[in-house]
C-alpha cells in the first residue's frame, strides 16, 4: 500500500468521524526499515517519522536530516534514563514515558540542555505484564508528576493487546486524557488506525502498511 493510500485512508475516517483530517498526524514507523525504504518515503515529502531504539535512530537520522529539511522524529519505543541525553538531540517527541524516575530524568536534563521533546505519556490499557506502560489506575499520578516538572506533556499513548478489540483501549485512553485535559492520543497502527481516528486520535503509527514488512531483529 502506498503512502497516499494511507494518506487516504485517515482524510476517510477523520471525515466519517467529522474531524479536520489535518487534526491527525501521520507517524511512519520506520523502525528495522531498510534506508532505501525510509528514503523514498522522505522523497514523496513526508517529514513524520518515529523509531523504537534510540541506536537506531541514531545511526540514520542525521545524514537524512542533512539532505531533508523539516524532519519530526518520534520515540515510540522504550526509553531508558541512560539514553535520555542521546534521545533529546535527535527525537522531537518521546512518545513512551511510563514512571516517575524517568520523567525526572528527562527534566533533568531538558533543564541542562535548555530544550525538551513533546511528552506523551505511555498507558499500558490491557495491563499486560510484558507491555511497558503506566497502569490506567496510576496515568493520574504521572500526568501530575510530569506537570509539577514542568515537562511540555502532549498526552497519552497506548498499544492496545493483540487479542483484544482494539476500539475499547482506544476509548479507555481517550476517557483518561479528557479527565487530564490532555489533547494529544498517540494510538492506532497499520491494521487499526480508523478505529483509533474515531476515537480521536491525534498521532497515528503506521509502519508496514507503507513500508512493507520489516526486516527481521
Amino acid at each position: 500500500m502506498s503512502l497516499e493510500e494511507i494518506k487516504a485512508r485517515i482524510r476517510a475516517a477523520a471525515k466519517s468521524a467529522g474531524r479536520d483530517p489535518d487534526s491527525v498526524t501521520l507517524i511512519a514507523v520506520s523502525k528495522l526499515q531498510p534506508d532505501a525504504r525510509v528514503e523514498a518515503v522522505l522523497e514523496d515529502g513526508h517529514r513524520s517519522f518515529g523509531e523504537n531504539r534510540v541506536q537506531e535512530a541514531a545511526g540514520k537520522w542525521p545524514d537524512f536530516r542533512e539532505r531533508f529539511d523539516g524532519v519530526d522524529l518520534h520515540l515510540i519505543g522504550p526509553l531508558q534514563s541512560n539514553k535520555v541525553r542521546q534521545a533529546m538531540g535527535l527525537f522531537q517527541a518521546f512518545h513512551s514515558v511510563d514512571r516517575p524516575k524517568l520523567a525526572r530524568t528527562i527534566a533533568r536534563i531538558a533543564q541542562e540542555e535548555g530544550h525538551c521533546p513533546d511528552i506523551f505519556v505511555q498507558v499500558n490499557t490491557g495491563e499486560e505484564d510484558q507491555k511497558a506502560g503506566v497502569p490506567p489506575a496510576k496515568t493520574d499520578a504521572l500526568v501530575e508528576e510530569c506537570r509539577a516538572l514542568d515537562l511540555p506533556l502532549r498526552g497519552l499513548m497506548c498499544i492496545p493487546p493483540v487479542e483484544e478489540e482494539p476500539s475499547l483501549h482506544f476509548a479507555l485512553l481517550a476517557k483518561i486524557a479528557e479527565r487530564n485535559g490532555l489533547p494529544g492520543l498517540s494510538m492506532g497502527m497499520s491494521g487499526d488506525f480508523e478505529s483509533a481516528i474515531a476515537q480521536g486520535a491525534t498521532h497515528v503509527r503506521v509502519g508496514s502498511a507503507i513500508f512493507g514488512a520489516r526486516d527481521a531483529g
